[in-house]
């Protein structure tokens, strides 16, 4: 577990190593799944949602995890079950709308790999396609075969071979499996291309409209990593020197001594979605508070207790609480 985390961290923080790596896992997971787990029933009823289903619903899967697994997701919908408490603003929902484009084509990644490599592979397609009852796509497969009606009335059994079959039929059977599985490659490479095309223009597209050079880019992004490391580091630390007060104080039968601890307000502030902006040259929501110390809850004062200097507290058990 351990080495699997430390692989989602460096994934994490390397976008382009990251998308690989959920790649290559989709990519083998969907070659496992499809050789232990997938037998087409070769029934004409069932064939296609079968089929269908294997395709489509691990992908849905998939996005459902990208989605859960980013930490951007938490962030965006903390705290959103709280009406009236926040600002619904013009710029606050256009950069809601980009956060959330971002976490989506993040989340896209796995489910995409998963139906690329399940066209590529044809199995999928060929069970589908054979239960589709369509029959103008039907006389197409079975075009050329020796015997057109029968193969048209059989194809749903063509996915499973037979035990005992004739070489004419063995040859039509794969002649039109042959077909099927052109038609569901031709499919995946479409859908690989298309994938790239899409990734290239959107890519070309952010850093024409960039309001900074590449190099402060690479900068930014690289300051990104780092405050993030940073943030859960100093969290543990301080969570542990708070739980270590108050536990000896708890055992010790003595008054807690005074520790820093940012209000609720603080937190609020620091955890709000960020838009660069080049009239201010702030790198994350933390460095605008820092630099702006009235924007904190107690100004250039911090806090000497663990005590908020908020109204209303929240009870992370309560039902108003969303996580």
């Amino acid at each position: 577990m351990d080495t699997f985390m430390t692989i989602l961290n460096i994934a994490n923080q390397q976008s382009t190593l990251g998308f690989g790596v959920v790649a290559l896992l989709t990519a083998g997971g969907e070659h496992i799944f499809s050789t232990v787990a997938f037998k087409c029933p070769c029934n004409s009823y069932f064939n296609f949602v079968y089929g269908m289903v294997f395709l489509l619903v691990p992908a849905l899967a998939l996005l459902l995890l990208g989605y859960i697994l980013n930490k951007k997701t938490w962030k965006l919908i903390t705290g959103l079950c709280r009406s009236g408490e926040r600002s619904c603003g013009c710029k606050k929902m256009f950069t809601t709308v980009y956060v959330l484009f971002q976490i989506t084509a993040s989340a896209l990644v796995a489910p995409a790999s998963w139906i690329a490599v399940a066209l590529l592979s044809g199995k999928y397609f060929e069970c589908a396609m054979t239960g589709t009852n369509v029959n103008s796509y039907y006389s197409h497969l079975c075009e050329g075969t020796s015997d057109v009606e029968k193969c048209q009335k059989e194809l749903f059994r063509f996915p499973c071979r037979q035990e005992k079959e004739v070489p004419e039929e063995e040859a039509d059977r794969d002649k039109v499996l042959l077909t099927l599985k052109a038609h569901s490659q031709i499919l995946g490479w479409l859908l690989i291309a298309s994938i790239m095309l899409f990734n290239l223009l959107l890519t070309c597209l952010g850093r024409c409209t960039s309001p900074i050079s590449y190099l402060q880019l690479k900068f930014w992004g690289v300051y990104a990593r780092e405050e993030s490391c940073l943030i859960d580091s100093y969290t543990t630390k301080h969570a542990k020197e708070l739980a270590e007060r108050n536990v000896k104080s708890f055992f010790t039968i003595r008054s807690p001594d005074g520790i820093q601890t940012p209000s609720n307000k603080d937190w609020e502030r620091i955890s709000s979605l960020f838009k660069f902006s080049s009239k201010k040259q702030y790198y994350s929501t933390l460095h605008r508070c820092v630099e702006n110390p009235e924007e904190l809850d107690s100004g250039k004062v911090r806090m000497q207790s663990v005590r908020s200097t908020d109204s209303a507290t929240v009870d992370p058990l309560s039902p108003g609480f969303c996580e």
